[in-house]
Formats: C-alpha cells, structure tokens, sequence
C-alpha cells in the first residue's frame, strides 16, 4: 500500500518546504505538492506539522552488561523518541576475533525495531586485530572503531597501540572514533579523592577536570594527524575539548565531534542532589559547569560539533547506581537517554531558537549518515531514499516521566521537563512504528546496515563540514 503524507512542512539540512510525500515499498517515491492519490493510497495529514527526517543516534550501548535494555526494549525506546537508525557499540573481548564478536551482537540485535549498525571497540593490538580490521568493513561494513584513552583495566589502549591502529583504520576506509580523557591521571585522581575521604558523587566530575579531557583530544587529534587518519571524538562535554577539535578542522584535519543532549541541558550541580539522588547523574566525561552549554551550542551552530549521540547506557539506579552509594568511584558509569535526545534538542535548540530547524536535521540526522556511510539511504527526505521519518507537532508539548518512557530504567535523569513539540508519527522504511503518540510496531523488523567506507574525498563529496 502507498503512503502520502499531505501538506506537511518538509524540513531537511538544506532546505523547508510544504510539499506532499509519496511512500512506496519502503522508499521515498515522490515529492510534490498535491501529488495524485490512488485508490487504495493510505493519506496522513500533516498540516501544521514538521515532517524530518527521522532521527540516527550514533552512540548507543544496547545489550551491555549491568543495563536493563536490550535490543528490542531499546530500539522500541528510540523509535518513540523519533529515532529510526542507531549506530550501537560491540563490546569486545580480548583474545577473541572482532568478526566473531561481531557475529554475537548481531545476533542479540535481531529483535531491533529499527534499522542498526555496529561500530566496534578496539582494546588490544597485535598483528590478528590489525588483520582483521579490513575484514569488518570489507565484509561486514562495519567502517568505525572505538578506542579508550580511559579505563585502563579493561579498554584503554596506549598511545602507540593508538597510532597504529588509527594508521591501520584510515587505510581501511575506517574512521576511529575516541573516548578522549586522560586515564591516567583520572585514576591517580581518583585514588587521592578516596584516600581523604571525598566519597560523594560531585568527586566524580572534580576528579575528571576538563583540562583532563582537552589534553587527550588534543593529543587523539594529533596522533590522527600524524597517521592519516579520520578521527570522530565522542561526547564533548566542554568548551576546551570542543576548542581543540575546532583548531584542528582549522589545521586541515579530517576530524568530526559529537556531543549529548545531557551535556546541553543538564550540568554539575545534578551531581550534588541529596539523598543520593546525585548519582544518577554520573557519566564520563562528567557533567560541567552550566556555563560551558552556551560553548557548545555555540559549537553546533558553528559547526565545530557535527552530530548529537545519547550514549544511551541503561543502568538502573536500585542495584545499578546505588553500589556507589557510598563511594562515586564504584558507581557505574552511563546515562539513559535515547527515547529523550530529539525532543531534547528541538526543544532546547529548536524552541529556544538557539538552532535553526534546518541545523536541527543536520545534526541529529544527516551528519551521521554522511559521517558514518549511510548517506543518502538515510539521513535526508529525497526520493529514492529509505521512508524514515518523523512528524512533529509544534503546536503540542509533553512532560518527560520515567512511569510513561519506553526505556527500561526506573528513572528518567530529565524526569518533569516539558518540552515543547510532540512527536506525532515515526515511519521506518515506510512502516508506521509510532501512530499519534503511541508504539505500534513490531520486534525483529529491524535490518542491519552494512556501511560504506569512509575517506576525506568520500567526505567531501557527502557535502561534510568546513
């Protein structure tokens, strides 16, 4: 059956327009307006509604342990929240092949809602991984890695391990994606911090300073430099770290940075709620002082941030958060937040018109697809590309509350926040996921994305950035 959405403003990162859309068989067929209706067409109206894109989260830990959402919870999670596309992150095993691990999350990924792709993290390097990373994106079009400059117990590689597998991934069409905190430091930090008693959540961000961060994007930065190499910096929480990615795009480098929600909208103080309500509120990097959000709005409209990611982590508070009850160093790190980072955003970007409409698609939707290798299949309203899309009425607004959210944990670290601009609809390949307000679709129609490699010509001709 044929799907037009009638008289529904189209927002893409070029462009806003009233025009009609004509769905057929999963895909984009026709855009114009008053486009001819056929006996059977099923007709949505859109009048005084948005019509987006729908949304690519690139950062997201479904299936990981000590979370509550898997998959199927998740991805129903972030189809509600206008999401259509996410970009999850392997964990790895040492020892263990990359192509095998990836083959374990692909198969926990089958009850996605939504279509999904993989990056994989790195911890170790020797001659098998540097083997293999040609193999996952020639074969599985896995084109990103991760790596860690923190947590050295478990996924911290060195500086040298870094260079090498940078130089590897830029020749592989590979783009590194990096965890950018001094990790040494960070833990001699935390060590002194427990050793005098400093015990409550606030020492988690006083322990992780911003300096801390800036240093090791800029030292990430340079590595890549020297090897050749595309290079994304996850999560920028502050302005330093934000600072350096922008000099070195002035530099001539190929280097991309995302930032989350939570980083825009919530700040240090969270951390010094009573009662332990604080440490709901621990992530790495940390919250910040409230000033730096101005920076990094900023930073979006100047384009030194280029795509906005959840880093979606489900912990759960009771039996999750509260083993740090007494000591932040023992409470687990992450933030749940993938139903709430578009709204979040058009509200606070959109709504308080720190970003136009237009930025607004940019980043939560056609920047991850041209940075990640899915671009034009998603990422923009076009014919010819995937159905995905979200309606929002900006006429409508609701409150955020962890009894009413998809996502698995028992809290909601925006809980009472009301945001203006509802999400009405979301189509994924032409299938309606969300109708009026309400999930409607199914578990395991999600497919798997196998992505095209990257390289700064590719970027070029994706329309990248400066």
């Amino acid at each position: 059956m044929r799907t037009i959405i009638r008289n529904g403003t189209i927002v893409t990162s070029r462009d806003l327009y009233q025009a009609d859309v004509l769905m057929e068989d999963g895909i984009i067929t026709g855009l114009g307006k008053n486009l001819k209706i056929e006996d059977g067409d099923r007709i949505i109206e859109a009048e005084g509604r948005y019509v987006l894109p729908g949304g690519i989260d690139v950062h997201t830990h479904l299936g990981i342990p000590d979370t509550v959402d898997d998959f199927e919870s998740g991805t129903r999670a972030a189809a509600m929240g206008g999401i259509t596309t996410i970009i999850n992150y392997v964990d790895p095993v040492r020892g263990q092949s990359l192509l095998e691990t990836l083959r374990v999350w692909k198969e926990k990924a089958m009850p996605s809602c939504i279509d999904y792709g993989f990056h994989s993290i790195i911890n170790e390097c020797n001659e098998r991984v540097l083997e293999e990373l040609p193999l996952l994106a020639d074969k599985e079009g896995v084109t990103s890695i991760k790596l860690f400059m923190a947590y050295k117990e478990t996924n911290m590689v060195n500086d040298l391990q870094m260079y090498r597998l940078m130089k590897k991934a830029g020749e592989s069409g590979i783009l590194t994606c990096v965890h950018a905190e001094n990790g040494d430091v960070i833990d001699e930090l935390v060590e002194e911090a427990v050793a005098q008693g400093r015990l409550a959540p606030i020492y988690h961000a006083l322990t992780r300073p911003e300096t801390l961060e800036a240093e090791a994007v800029n030292r990430a930065l340079r590595i890549a430099e020297t090897a050749k190499a595309p290079v994304y910096i996850v999560h920028v929480s502050c302005a330093d770290a934000m600072n350096e990615v922008g000099q070195a795009v002035e530099r001539g480098g190929h280097v991309y940075a995302e930032t989350c929600p939570h980083y825009l909208v919530l700040d240090q103080s969270y951390l010094e709620l009573l009662d332990f309500e604080g440490g709901k509120y621990v992530c790495s990097p940390p919250l910040r002082e409230k000033w730096n959000q101005d920076k990094l709005w900023e930073g979006i409209a100047s384009g030194n941030i280029h795509t906005i990611g959840s880093d979606h982590a489900s912990i759960p508070f009771e039996g999750g958060k509260t083993r740090g009850r007494n000591n932040f160093a023992q409470i687990p790190n992450g933030l749940p937040g993938i139903e709430t980072t578009f709204p979040l955003l058009y509200h606070y970007g959109v709504y308080e018109q720190r970003v136009s409409l237009s930025k607004f698609v940019e980043i939560t939707s056609t920047n991850p697809a041209r940075i990640f290798g899915l671009y034009p299949k998603k990422g923009t309203i076009a014919v010819g590309s995937d159905a995905d899309i979200t309606i929002v009425d900006p006429a409508r607004s609701k409150v955020i509350s962890h009894r009413t959210q998809q996502q698995g944990t028992d809290y909601n670290v925006y809980e009472g926040m009301e945001l203006q601009g509802a999400i009405e609809r979301v189509f994924s390949r032409g299938e309606e996921l969300v109708s009026n307000g309400l999930f409607v679709g199914k578990p395991g129609r999600g497919q798997y994305l196998h992505r095209q490699k990257i390289s700064p010509s590719d970027a070029l001709k994706r329309g990248m950035i400066k």
